[in-house]
């Protein structure tokens, strides 16, 4: 393991802890410099910056332990580097850190960080700014979506510690965006800085004229861990839910797929709603053919997908869960490939490709994601205590988007694998089965965007986000007609409201 020591500025020691020997570096380069120089003298080594604030406080124990290193980058700072203003052009989960767990984002700190050398030296070519915490963010925004797993993790430190890096400056951020995001995107930082904090950013904005977009292809080391079942000496077991409504026979496909699988599940939960007060049961068949595996059926003539996901998810027993639909269709091999997946890479919720039939996939590549699927994912049931379906958005959208922002709140990741795959039909049957009104659709101000939106937002983004998307919808809907920036405004007010009424219905205990 070799260890950088630095101020910001400078590096002040390089050494090798496996041995506690000094290695010799040009004093007169820069950290990232010094940083890529090592990386070629030791390649597939771990590499670990410090800034001289730190010694002593690095908890190297750990860092020699982190599951799946090959793949990841890791650092941490109570402070990030660039100002709240990044939310302005970036609608991600990945910019609200919750700092008291290890959390999947870009943002990296010089105060402390680790590396495998192999993946830092594939962005010597591109990323080369003396700005040591710029780089940094460079290299993370960069690998992210290529399959370099990013995060901030408290962990690598024994002990909180103030940071010691000076905060990136507004020229700094306008050359942060022309270099990882599109063109247009300058723009809107720049009149996003000029509605919302009546700042009129032209210097900054101009110095961007030269500087041109980074693209790097980086290609992340293969992992061949065997990480033991930490539930037990035996193979890992999967419970799986299934909510289903008036699709009997979309749903026998299902079981069929699961019956025929490799690795068996030991437990189908299956919910069937029907809200018609007279009806009974569609599925004669789970109890008069012979399944290999144990059934839990509910019927219930309650509707909603979050209510019937909750009441499944309450059964779980396995040591994973598979968030599956009624309408899906797998090959045999698919919860075995799962599990090789989890015990390889060490992940806790694994969130697969989801095609509909005759659709292609695009991407292709193993990496954080940001979104979640409640017919696709499977995830650790042990943390399923902490997280729900959230009522508050029963009959509504985002339901998913807020199950995996619980997730990622309590320190676990969710990883995509495109080469686990679902096939999706999308049956013209089942979903909504009678109309549901929302209450706000008899409103003479019609709520924008839909208050299930603005209260995921307002619950998971940061102000400067929220901001952000405000001015993109409304280039979206109206263009460049400030004519209608007044009904505009009473429409996104009139979402604000409903979605504070949400919000008090999700803390009153209604989700």
């Amino acid at each position: 393991m070799i260890v950088l020591t630095h101020n910001n500025h400078h590096v002040l020691r390089v050494e090798d802890i496996s041995t506690n020997t000094d290695i010799v570096f040009q004093a007169t380069d820069t950290i990232l410099n010094v940083m890529y120089n090592l990386a070629e003298q030791f390649p597939n080594h771990i590499l670990v910056w410090q800034h001289a604030s730190a010694v002593s406080y690095v908890d190297f124990d750990y860092i020699a332990k982190i599951p799946a290193l090959d793949r990841k980058c890791l650092s941490y700072c109570s402070q990030s580097f660039f100002p709240d203003a990044i939310g302005y052009v970036e609608q991600s989960p990945f910019l609200n850190i919750k700092k008291e767990v290890c959390y999947p984002t870009w943002q990296m700190s010089g105060l402390v960080g680790v590396i495998k050398t192999s993946n830092l030296l594939q962005f010597k070519n591109e990323v080369n700014s003396t700005n040591f915490s710029y780089a940094l963010n460079a290299i993370a925004k960069l690998g992210m979506p290529q399959g370099l797993w990013c995060y901030s993790e408290p962990s690598l430190l024994k002990q909180d510690l103030p940071s010691h890096e000076k905060q990136a400056s507004t020229n700094l951020l306008f050359k942060f965006v022309k270099q990882h995001y599109k063109w247009v995107w300058v723009w809107l930082l720049f009149l996003n800085k000029w509605i919302y904090e009546r700042t009129i950013s032209l210097y900054a904005l101009c110095h961007t004229f030269t500087a041109k977009r980074t693209q790097v292809s980086f290609k992340p080391q293969s992992i061949s861990i065997k990480k033991r079942n930490q539930e037990g000496d035996g193979p890992s077991t999967i419970d799986v839910i299934i909510p289903t409504i008036g699709r009997p026979d979309y749903l026998y496909d299902v079981l069929s797929d699961l019956r025929n699988q490799s690795h068996l599940p030991k437990r189908i939960i299956i919910v069937e709603q029907n809200p018609e007060p007279e009806s009974v049961s569609d599925l004669h068949y789970l109890r008069s053919e012979i399944w290999p595996f144990e059934i839990d059926h509910t019927f219930t003539h309650q509707t909603g997908a979050c209510f019937a996901r909750n009441l499944a998810l309450s059964k779980v027993q396995s040591e994973w869960v598979f968030l599956n639909d009624d309408d899906n269709r797998f090959a045999p091999n698919l919860l075995a490939e799962v599990l090789q997946c989890a015990n390889q890479y060490g992940v806790e919720a694994i969130l697969t490709s989801y095609l509909q039939p005759n659709e292609e996939l695009f991407y292709k590549k193993v990496h954080q994601t940001s979104i979640f699927g409640s017919g696709n994912s499977f995830v650790k049931s042990k943390y399923l205590h902490k997280v729900a379906f959230d009522m508050s958005l029963e009959f509504g959208y985002g339901e998913d988007t807020d199950f995996g922002m619980q997730l990622r709140n309590i320190g676990v990741d969710v990883i995509y694998f495109p080469n686990l795959c679902i096939t999706h039909l999308k049956a013209p049957r089942g979903g909504f089965r009678s109309t549901f009104v929302q209450p706000w659709e008899h409103e003479k101000i019609q709520p924008k965007p839909s208050p299930t939106i603005m209260y995921l937002k307002q619950k998971y983004y940061t102000i400067h986000q929220i901001q952000g998307y405000q001015l993109l919808l409304f280039f979206k809907m109206h263009k460049l007609n400030i004519f209608k920036v007044r009904s505009f405004l009473k429409r996104w007010k009139q979402s604000e409201k409903w979605a504070e009424l949400l919000s008090e219905k999700s803390q009153n205990g209604h989700a």
